[in-house]
C-alpha cells in the first residue's frame, strides 16, 4: 500500500500553468518551421509512392511547378494504406510502419498540410504527461511529489518540444518507452508482492506481463531502437534478480520472446535489407556531418533543459553546457546515493544502454553523426527522471536555506525551459532541421527573382532537399529536375536560373554548354546553390555561409 504525499498546492498550480503553456507551445506556429528532408520522406511514405516512382515522374528533364510535388506528399486516392506499408518495406524498412499507418489515417481525415501532419505529433505528445506520471508512480514508491516535478520538467523541456512538432515517429516512440517501462515495473512489483504475501494471483501476473508484451511490441513497430530499450530492461531484470533464473526473469524472457516473435514479420524484412546492403557493397549513406563526441553529448544534455539554438562554436555554449553537466551528474549521484538499487539501476540502464550503440562506434570514427539525436530519447528521459527525483526531494529538505536554494534552482530550470520553448516556437528553423537548416535563406534568395528556375539532379540527397525547399518557394518558381547528372535543357524564358547542389563536374559541363558563368549564392555544410549568369555580365555575390549549422547540429 502506497502512502504518497500530495504535491503542495503551489506545485499543483505550477503544473497546471506549465501544462497550459506546454500545450500552447506545442500547437503554436506548427507550419512556421522548415519542413525538413526527413519529414518529406515521412510524407512520401504516407502517400504510398516510392522514391523510385517519384524520381521517375519528377526527375525527367521537364519544367514543372511546385504543385507537381503534391501527390507525393500526403494521402491520395491513387494509393492505399497497403501501398504505404509496402513503400516502407521496399525502400525504408529501418522505419517500422505503425506511425505511418496512423499518420496516413490522420491525413485522410485532416488533409495533407504541414499543420495537419505535425498536429498528429503534437496531440500524441500530450499523452506523455499521464504516461510519465504512471512510470514515476511505479518507480518511486516514496512519499514525494516526484511525478508532479517530472511532469513539470517534461512539459517545458525543449528537447521534447522539438519532437512534438516533427512529422516523424519519435514522440510516439517516447510514449511506447514510457508505457513498456511502467508495465515492466508493475509486473515485477506484483510478483514481489505475491511472494511476500505467499498468495499467487496468476491471472493478475499473466495480465500484467501481457500488457508488457503488447507495449513492447508496439514500441518495436514504432522504432527499431526499441530493441536496445528491451535490452536495458533485460539487464535491469537480471541484475535485480542477482543473476539468478528467478520466476521474474523467466517471465521477462518469455514476454520479450513473444514480443520479438510478434515483430518477426517486419524484423525479417529489415534484416533482409541490411544483408542486401552489405552484399551490394553500396556504402552511400545519408549526408550528415560528424560532430566530436564529447561536445555533442554535452550539448544534448543541455538541450534537455535549455535550448536557444546555440552552435558549438558559440562561446556561450561553453559556459552553459558544463553547468548542466554538473547539475545532471549531481542528480544521478544523489539518486544512486539515496534510493534503493532497484530504482537507480533502472534509470542508469535506461540512460546508458540505448546510447552505447551510438557512442562506441563513433569514438573511433571521429565523431557522432548529426542525425542520431533522436536515438538518445531514452537517455533524455532517464536524465529527466533523475533530476525530477532530486528536485522533488529537495522540496522537503529539513534545512530552510537549502530548501530555498533548491526552490531557486527549480525556478531557474523552469525559466530556462520557458525561454527555450518561446524561442523555438517562433523560429523559422532549428538545429534538428539538419541539412535543411538554411532553407529559409535559400528560399529568400530564389523568391527575389521575377521568374526563377531551379535546376537539380537526383544524386545524393537532392531529392529530399528539393522537396523540402519547395514548401518555402513561391508558386512563380519552376523546377527542372534531371535523373543522375544528365545535362538539362534550359529554356530562355526565365529571368534567373539556379543550380541546387551541383557537383563540380556537372556544373562545369553546364557552364561550357550554355556559355554561362556560375556564381555561388549560398553554401553550408550540406549543399550549395549557384546562379547561372551570362559571361561578361556576372557579378559575384556574397556567400551567406550558415555558421550556425556547422556546429548546432
Amino acid at each position: 500500500m502506497r502512502h504518497l504525499k500530495f504535491a503542495p498546492s503551489w506545485l499543483r498550480l505550477l503544473i497546471i500553468f506549465l501544462l497550459a503553456m506546454g500545450i500552447l507551445f506545442r500547437f503554436f506556429n506548427l507550419d512556421g518551421k522548415v519542413y525538413s528532408h526527413d519529414e518529406t520522406y515521412t510524407s512520401l511514405r504516407i502517400s504510398g509512392y516510392t522514391i523510385t516512382e517519384a524520381k521517375e515522374q519528377l526527375f525527367n528533364n521537364r519544367v514543372i511547378a511546385k504543385e507537381s510535388f503534391a501527390k507525393f506528399q500526403g494521402a491520395n486516392a491513387s494509393k492505399t494504406l497497403n501501398d504505404t506499408i509496402m513503400s516502407l518495406a521496399r525502400e525504408d524498412s529501418q522505419h517500422p510502419p505503425l506511425y505511418y499507418i496512423i499518420a496516413r489515417l490522420w491525413m485522410e481525415i485532416f488533409g495533407n498540410s504541414v499543420t495537419a501532419i505535425r498536429s498528429l505529433s503534437a496531440f500524441i505528445s500530450l499523452l506523455v504527461f499521464p504516461c510519465v506520471y504512471r512510470l514515476c508512480r511505479e518507480l518511486f514508491d516514496i512519499p514525494l511529489p516526484v511525478p508532479g516535478v517530472a511532469i513539470a520538467l517534461i512539459i517545458i523541456s525543449p528537447i521534447h518540444l522539438v519532437y512534438a512538432q516533427e512529422a516523424q515517429e519519435y514522440i510516439l516512440w517516447l510514449i511506447t518507452i514510457l508505457l513498456s517501462s511502467a508495465s515492466l515495473l508493475r509486473a515485477i512489483q506484483l510478483e514481489a508482492q505475491d511472494k511476500d504475501e505467499l498468495t499467487k494471483q496468476q491471472p493478475d501476473i499473466f495480465a500484467t506481463w501481457s500488457v508488457y508484451v503488447i507495449t513492447l511490441t508496439i514500441s518495436l513497430y514504432t522504432f527499431l531502437w526499441s530493441g536496445f530499450v528491451a535490452v536495458a530492461h533485460g539487464i535491469y531484470v537480471i541484475a535485480t534478480a542477482r543473476f539468478q533464473l528467478t520466476e521474474t526473469v523467466r517471465n521477462y524472457l518469455l514476454a520479450t520472446l513473444v514480443s520479438f516473435l510478434a515483430f518477426m514479420p517486419w524484423m525479417t524484412v529489415a534484416i533482409g535489407d541490411f544483408f542486401q546492403f552489405l552484399i551490394s557493397g553500396n556504402k552511400a549513406t545519408t549526408q550528415s556531418s560528424l560532430i566530436p563526441t564529447i561536445p555533442f553529448l554535452l550539448m544534448q544534455i543541455s538541450r534537455i533543459f535549455f535550448d536557444i539554438n546555440l552552435s558549438l562554436e558559440n562561446p556561450l555554449s561553453y559556459l552553459i553546457t558544463p553547468i548542466f553537466l554538473i547539475f545532471v551528474a549531481y542528480a544521478i549521484y544523489f539518486l544512486c546515493l539515496t534510493t534503493n538499487y532497484k530504482v537507480w539501476l533502472f534509470i542508469i540502464t535506461l540512460i546508458v544502454v540505448p546510447a552505447l550503440p551510438i557512442i562506441l562506434p563513433d569514438l573511433s570514427g571521429g565523431g557522432i553523426r548529426t542525425f542520431t539525436e533522436p536515438y538518445l530519447i531514452p537517455s533524455y528521459l532517464g536524465i529527466q527522471l533523475a533530476v525530477a527525483y532530486l528536485l522533488a526531494t529537495q522540496l522537503y529538505n529539513e534545512s530552510l536555506s537549502r530548501r530555498t536554494i533548491w526552490h531557486i534552482i527549480m525556478a531557474l530550470v523552469i525559466i530556462c525551459g520557458l525561454i527555450s520553448s518561446k524561442a523555438s516556437s517562433q523560429a523559422e528553423t532549428w538545429w534538428n532541421k539538419g541539412m535543411n537548416y538554411g532553407n529559409p535563406q535559400v528560399a529568400q534568395i530564389i523568391n527575389q527573382s521575377t521568374s526563377p528556375l531551379l535546376i537539380s539532379n537526383s544524386l545524393d540527397n537532392n531529392y529530399g532537399n528539393v522537396f523540402s525547399l519547395s514548401y518555402l518557394l513561391e508558386p512563380k518558381v519552376r523546377f527542372l529536375l534531371v535523373n543522375n547528372q544528365k545535362i538539362p535543357k534550359i529554356p530562355n524564358e526565365f529571368s534567373d536560373v539556379f543550380l541546387l547542389n551541383p557537383s563540380d563536374n556537372w556544373r562545369g559541363i553546364i557552364e561550357k554548354k550554355y556559355k554561362f558563368k556560375t556564381d555561388i549564392v549560398y553554401s553550408d555544410n550540406y549543399y550549395s546553390v549557384w546562379k547561372l549568369t551570362k559571361r561578361g555580365n556576372s557579378r559575384r555575390r556574397d556567400i551567406p555561409i550558415n555558421n550556425k549549422l556547422s556546429a548546432s547540429l
